[in-house]
């Protein structure tokens, strides 16, 4: 009869087990839930972030471009009044001429690319 006994406690015992094993499963599911809640909220809001760096991204790189062109128009008219004043003795009014001849060039070629004037390419 003893032994019977025990079945039964053991019985009652591992039914209680189980019931706060299961309590404790409940419980972990619903702070696991909360978790990828609130991660699913952090990445919707860094990829609204996202289109902000993408745009700012791209104004950088037009900027870059934009300071290449005037920067190479300005490199270009140098180059070639140095080497007018080198070849005809006419230095140093070559060089001014043609660095002011760069820098309006440079300055063409930037309010066309930003699209402020039409691009006249094509007469």
């Amino acid at each position: 009869m003893a032994q019977g006994t025990n079945d039964r406690e053991d019985g009652n015992k591992s039914s209680s087990d189980e019931a706060a094993l299961s309590a404790r499963l409940g419980s972990l599911e619903h702070r696991l839930s909360e978790v990828r809640d609130s991660r699913n909220i952090r990445t919707d809001q860094s990829e609204a972030g996202s289109g902000d760096n993408n745009a700012r991204a791209s104004a950088m790189a037009m900027g870059f471009r934009l300071s290449s062109e005037l920067i190479a128009g300005v490199a270009v008219g140098a180059l070639m009044g140095w080497g007018f004043d080198r070849l005809l003795s006419t230095s140093p009014f070559g060089l001014i001429v043609f660095v002011l001849v760069g820098f309006i060039a440079g300055v063409l070629n930037v309010i066309r690319s930003a699209g402020v004037a039409p691009n006249r390419t094509g007469r």
